[in-house]
């Protein structure tokens, strides 16, 4: 354990870490700010949480799973510190993962009150998802909460600015902070529930791993409902003193690179695919000022990194890596070493256990454990299955330097990353069993140059076509991400002798398949 991580640290409410911020930067301080370009200060971030909170605790119960299906934007941040103060855990529901598995994430946590924003529906073309929603829960709008805001709430707001320990509801480190789900398949979500501590740990492990400047900005166009995002571009910025630039979808390729350099970024937080983007479409000069780009849920390129340091100069590109379990970081490349081809040094307070895997020598399946590890997986009846032991099973098999820096060599779950979403090779199988039942099929996942990986299907359907996966896939309500849209026809599919479909041998075949098609 490094000394300059202290767990005691962590032992803190987000709310009161917010509060601890104020006090070590200064109450004036500009701290978040977004593409309306209206800063707000420590103490504004405050007051605005009270403000809005004692208008949500008006029609929500104390330690009520509250939805929040929102941007990353000023008012993102708000609503999940406003959560806080008056005591209801935030929800934060995937839009992007469809109607069924949004529905699903709200069944799952029991959320009653979902809380959203006129302009983005209407500017996200969302409103099949709300219809959806309305069926299951009440959706309230943000814009129809502040008109409501009144003096007695402004009042309560000023107060809590001056004495915001005091105001907010209590909570103990160890209540949830967050509910957060993981990006599986069409199937019912896993609902990550990660306590205050686990977040705030994350956030001091992180600190403690890289230095950070507090004169710093921290450019964040990452979904908030994802965990890198929230983490990473929201709590670690606001709790180290660095100011947090939010923009709302990671998407506007053409948009994000003058803003980055008008807003002066020092970190722009982002996944290889859209990284490699953002340097295509950027002028000269747009991104040189940044310190050093954080690279997650995707395998980076070495054409990425290329690129960056042709175009931009000595910008490192740091891969890192992580879990919604695991608050998520649970490695990272630092700006002083920075090492192609693995995803970073293990964070401190973090312990390691690596398990044989028979066919893989050289790893084992990683396992890891410390303060950042959830609280557990929530049951569909509310209840919460803690990790066994404390041990998160992260289902990689990596290898480990003696000081500790990791290289991913595989994964054992059969999930495949198609542009930074996590994807079920078996319900991709699944999908193409419905629509053949009578023939065998298997998928695999290659590298993709554009999405990081991409899904095929080798099957002895000879006349297979992806047009028809993606019908059924849209009949059943299943993303397109799970469709393959590569097919490659073989006599056979080869089994192991225990009858199993022989993964290896077929990863084989696809590759000299592509091979010869190049």
């Amino acid at each position: 354990m490094s000394a300059d991580f202290d767990p005691r640290e962590a032992q803190s409410s987000i709310f009161a870490a917010l509060v601890a911020a104020r006090a070590r930067f200064g109450a004036k301080k500009p701290i978040l700010e977004d593409q309306e370009r209206n800063p707000l200060t420590y103490t504004d971030l405050i007051r605005a949480s009270f403000a809005l909170g004692r208008r949500i605790a008006g029609f929500t119960a104390k330690g009520e799973r509250v939805g929040v299906m929102l941007p990353s934007s000023a008012g993102g941040v708000v609503t999940f510190f406003a959560l806080h103060a008056v005591g209801r855990i935030p929800t934060m529901l995937n839009f992007t993962a469809g109607i069924r598995n949004l529905k699903a994430a709200c069944e799952l946590a029991g959320v009653k009150t979902v809380l959203t924003s006129h302009r983005f529906v209407e500017q996200g073309k969302l409103h099949d998802l709300i219809d959806a929603l309305e069926s299951l829960t009440r959706v309230v709008y943000l814009e129809d909460v502040r008109e409501k805001v009144g003096t007695a709430d402004k009042l309560f707001a000023a107060a809590g600015g001056f004495l915001p320990t005091q105001l907010a509801a209590s909570a103990k480190p160890s209540d949830p902070g967050v509910i957060l789900f993981t990006s599986g398949s069409f199937g019912a979500p896993r609902g990550v529930v990660l306590t205050q501590a686990n977040l705030v740990a994350n956030v001091r492990q992180i600190a403690a791993h890289i230095p950070l400047d507090p004169d710093w900005v921290m450019f964040n166009p990452l979904p908030i409902f994802h965990c890198f995002g929230l983490t990473g571009g929201v709590l670690l910025p606001l709790l180290t003193g660095m100011k947090a630039f939010q923009y709302p979808s990671p998407l506007h390729t053409k948009q994000i690179p003058p803003l980055v350099k008008d807003s002066q970024a020092s970190i722009l937080l982002a996944t290889d695919t859209f990284v490699n983007q953002y340097a295509r479409a950027a002028e000269p000069g747009e991104l040189s000022d940044l310190k050093f780009v954080v690279c997650g849920a995707e395998k980076v390129r070495e054409e990425t990194h290329n690129l960056i340091a042709e175009r931009f100069g000595p910008v490192p590109l740091l891969e890192g890596y992580g879990a919604t379990e695991a608050s998520p970081v649970i490695a990272v490349n630092k700006p002083t070493d920075n090492r192609r081809g693995t995803v970073g040094g293990l964070l401190p307070g973090i312990e390691v256990r690596l398990d044989p895997v028979e066919g893989i020598p050289g790893g084992g399946q990683l396992f890891v454990r410390g303060p950042n590890i959830m609280a557990g997986y929530l049951q569909a009846d509310g209840s919460v299955e803690a990790p066994t032991g404390g041990w998160h099973d992260t289902g990689d098999v990596v290898s480990m330097t003696d000081d500790d820096w990791i290289r991913i060599l595989g994964r054992v779950k059969r999930f495949a990353k198609v542009g930074g979403e996590m994807v079920s090779l078996t319900a991709a199988e699944d999908i193409a069993v419905a629509v053949w039942p009578d023939c065998r099929h298997a998928v695999i996942a290659m590298p993709d140059p554009r999405k990081g990986e991409r899904l095929i299907l080798v099957t002895d359907k000879r006349d297979a076509a992806a047009d028809a996966l993606l019908t059924h896939a849209q009949s059943i309500g299943a993303p397109e991400l799970t469709v393959p849209r590569k097919i490659i026809h073989v006599p056979e599919i080869p089994v192991l002798g225990t009858g199993k479909t022989d993964y290896v041998a077929i990863q084989r075949m696809a590759e000299a398949e592509l091979r010869r098609a190049a």
